[in-house]
């Protein structure tokens, strides 16, 4: 699974992360914060919560408005 991660320029477009290298920032850290890009299918993220819980750690996702336009926003995902 990849994911987009969010993007640092309004115009630029997002880098992508696979699943392998998120659980591995995890581990060494033992908890991370990742920013997604909206061009993120929800059903996506619900599948990485559902990875993490699985290895029984906890997942905490909101969506993060950051401007006044319908279309500009983010994911906040705390793994811990």
């Amino acid at each position: 699974m990849e994911l987009k991660i969010a993007r640092s320029e309004h115009d630029t477009k997002p880098k992508k992360i696979d699943l392998k290298k998120i659980t591995e920032m995890v581990e060494k850290t033992n908890s991370l914060i990742l920013y997604f890009d909206r061009e993120n299918s929800h059903k996506d993220l619900l599948a990485l919560q559902d990875h993490f819980e699985g290895e029984g750690k906890s997942f905490y996702m909101r969506e993060v408005r950051f401007g006044l336009s319908a279309n500009e926003y983010m994911y906040e995902v705390h793994i811990l």
